[in-house]
């Protein structure tokens, strides 16, 4: 996805920070969803992206994914797969790719992802 006239600037990431991108337009679209209906809480998320992708201490609103979806591939990639709650229902969902300091957001939206709907 290319920026264009009228979109924001996003910051490159400062050293010790992650590169935060989206992996596809879907996740693009999800994550201006939310940011629109919790604009706060998607930025303290972007920020938690930046700064603690994989926090130490894992809680229910910040934690992996569990089972099949606890790992995911980006371009030939194989990856940690995480969830940011960042309101009841609004979720953030991305790959941690270590080898490259880059969170690939695969899903966000306001509603939870209907692969946990299995």
């Amino acid at each position: 996805m290319t920026a264009g006239r009228g979109d924001r600037v996003a910051p490159p990431a400062p050293e010790g920070h992650w590169e935060v991108r989206f992996a596809d337009a879907a996740s693009a679209k999800g994550w201006e969803s939310l940011a629109r209906q919790a604009r706060g809480n998607t930025y303290r998320a972007w920020v938690v992206l930046r700064t603690d992708p994989k926090p130490n201490v894992q809680t229910p609103r910040h934690h992996q994914l569990k089972g099949s979806l606890a790992h995911g591939t980006y371009r030939g990639h194989t990856c940690e797969q995480w969830q940011i709650e960042v309101t009841g229902g609004g979720r953030i969902w991305y790959l941690v790719d270590g080898a490259h300091g880059t969170c690939w957001i695969t899903f966000a939206g306001t509603g939870h992802p209907r692969a946990t709907d299995k």
